[in-house]
């Protein structure tokens, strides 16, 4: 049987290049969308004709309710899940001063409280069947800080504060659970930032004077879920092009 990987907010620049990695490797892969997302049909026909066969379940990852009745209907349908890599995130950038409860609650519940809220449904299992990886995607700016990002650099700290926690409580039962932060990475959100403001602010930071590919973050998230790695466990692989080492 194939393991089953499940890729939250797989629909995006990242998630998209996690799912066509794992299933080059032979993952029956899955992933999550917003409920209410019309293109999420679109992606998965545009998928097939690249001969990917991927499944996608609505779920809102923010809410616990709705990651238990996701996960319940993926273990009905395709069996239990083996690989859970949550990548599903929102930026709500503006300066301390500015921020709101509502832009703070939004960024929490959606970054970090998807962690708790997916992890929970499968952690059990995986301990149960001796095998299992938890692969957390948090960024450069939850070890670093950015300006106008006091929610989500929280956010994606926390990520691998649990990381860190929950390896200690599951690492006899063959799971293990890692964080990765990538730097700025060449997706649809990062090219949203005008050109002028990449040129002349972010690319002078990173001394590979270049934009992470998709793919080579993807190449990490396989490697992690793969047997090879199976003595790693409660790390944070920086993945940046050498902009924040530590």
């Amino acid at each position: 049987m194939a393991r089953i990987a499940l890729i939250t907010g797989g629909m995006g620049g990242l998630g998209e290049a996690i799912c066509i990695k794992m299933a080059a490797l032979g993952y029956q892969v899955v992933t999550t969308y917003s409920p209410g997302n019309t293109k999420a049909e679109q992606w998965l026909a545009s998928m097939k004709e690249q001969g990917y066969d991927f499944r996608a379940y609505p779920c809102d990852v923010a809410s616990f309710e709705s990651a238990q009745e996701c996960i319940a209907q993926i273990t009905r349908e395709m069996g239990p899940v083996d690989v859970l890599v949550n990548n599903a995130g929102i930026t709500r950038d503006m300066t301390f001063k500015k921020m709101d409860k509502v832009n703070w609650d939004a960024v929490i519940k959606t970054n970090l409280d998807s962690v708790f809220n997916m992890t929970k449904q499968v952690c059990d299992g995986m301990m149960e069947r001796g095998w299992g990886r938890i692969i957390n995607i948090s960024s450069v700016n939850g070890q670093k800080g950015a300006f106008g990002q006091t929610n989500y650099s929280a956010a994606k700290a926390g990520m691998h504060g649990f990381t860190k926690a929950l390896a200690l409580e599951v690492a006899r039962k063959g799971v293990t659970v890692n964080t990765i932060s990538p730097g700025y990475i060449g997706t649809k959100m990062v090219m949203a930032i005008p050109n002028e403001v990449l040129e002349s602010k972010i690319l002078p930071q990173i001394p590979m004077g270049r934009l992470g590919k998709p793919e080579e973050v993807a190449g990490l998230v396989a490697y992690l879920a793969s047997d090879e790695a199976a003595f790693l466990t409660g790390a944070n692989i920086a993945i940046n092009g050498g902009q924040h080492m530590h």
